[in-house]
This record gives structure tokens, sequence and C-alpha cells, in this order.
């Protein structure tokens, strides 16, 4: 059976971040706390991993995964022609539960599905998640369930649906739950809502200022 940590004190956040990262390098999939719920993540740059994910979730390809990120500064290695609005929306709500889509950069020799040119990026609100990242760098992260079922909301949520195709699970209590992240499409000159969620359109809109949300 695969390891359950509890990250719920100091020792056993140590101990899950240790085994986790390990898992990560040698490209096994774990599942993480988010400020959401429970993620199933991966590094972002080992395509057998992501396709492992997939194949977990029975998930296709059409349907790439989003990438979270340690922290802002790692926007601009990962993505190219980051409009300004985009860097102010960071400013207000990183971290937190908005999903910003841009333009990946080329060069890098990664594979999160048909993309068509495009990154996901967001930098979670969550303690463990943080630590991890901070780690091991970008993980290819979506939610911790099979396709058609509910996201989990607790490790044995997550245990249960996705069992021994997780090699590390980092438990830190009943998730926050809630809204599931906004996505704003960024590819453009207005950002467009792809999908509504914790950040309301009138939060981004007040950032924003001058600049209208695109339909």
């Amino acid at each position: 059976m695969s390891p359950v940590i509890d990250c719920t004190s100091e020792d056993g956040l140590a101990e899950g971040i240790a085994a986790a990262a390990e898992a990560v390098r040698r490209g096994d999939v774990v599942v993480l706390p988010t400020d959401t719920v429970y993620g199933m993540g991966v590094d972002a740059f080992a395509a057998d991993a992501v396709g492992a994910v997939l194949a977990a979730k029975g998930r296709g390809r059409e349907m790439p995964l989003p990438v979270l990120v340690p922290n802002a500064q790692t926007v601009d290695g990962l993505a190219i022609n980051v409009p300004a609005y985009a860097h102010d929306l960071i400013r207000a709500f990183w971290p937190g539960p908005l999903t910003l889509v841009l333009h990946s950069q080329a060069s890098l020799m990664w594979d999160l599905g048909e993309t068509n040119g495009t990154v996901a990026l967001r930098m979670p609100e969550n303690e463990t998640a943080l630590r991890l990242l901070t780690e091991v760098g970008p993980m290819a992260v979506t939610s911790a369930n099979v396709s058609g079922q509910p996201p989990a909301s607790s490790i044995l949520d997550a245990a249960t649906q996705l069992g021994s195709a997780v090699s590390v699970y980092l438990d830190a209590g009943p998730s926050a739950g809630g809204l599931a992240s906004t996505i704003l499409d960024c590819t453009r000159e207005s950002p467009v809502i792809l999908r509504a969620g914790a950040i309301s359109a009138g939060q981004i809109q007040q950032v924003l200022g001058d600049i209208e949300l695109g339909s």
C-alpha cells in the first residue's frame, strides 16, 4: 500500500515533503493538499509521469494539465509575452485560487497534453503544497479523483479512487473545499474568464481598471 504521511505537525510535514519530493523526482505520482481540493501531481517536465496522471484520472490529452508554481517569479521562466494586466492579477490574487492561461515558452521540454502552445499557471495558498513546489519546482497537478467522480476533499477520498496509482499521499486534514479556481485566458489583449470560480468577475475587474473583461 502507498504510504499516507500525516503533515499536520512540523515533523510530519518535513517527512512528507522529503518522501513526496523523492517520489516526484523518480517520476511518480503524489497526492497533495491545495487551497481548494486535494490534487494529484507530478514533475511538470516528466512526460511519462504526466501520462500516468492522465491514465489514472481517465482523462484524455485534449484536457491538458495545469501547472502549480512555488512563486510568482517562476512565471517568466515558463511563459512568454505575459501582459501587464496578468502581472497585476498575480500581485493581487497569488497565492490563491486564480489560474492564468498564458503563452508557453516554446523552448521548454514538457508535454502537458494538447495545450496549443499555452500553459495554465497557479500559485496555491497552501503551506504543504508550496513547500513541495519549492523543493521540486513546477508540478502538473489536477484534482485527485477519477474523471466523473467528485473531487477528493480528504486523503481517504483520494486513496479510495486512486489507490496504488499514487506513490505518496500527503495528508493535511480535510481540504478547504469551496469553489474551484477561476481560470482566466490571458493570451489576448483583454482577459477572458474560461471558468468561473472562487475569484469573481467583479474582483478581477477591480484590479483591471480600464481593461474590460472579454467574452
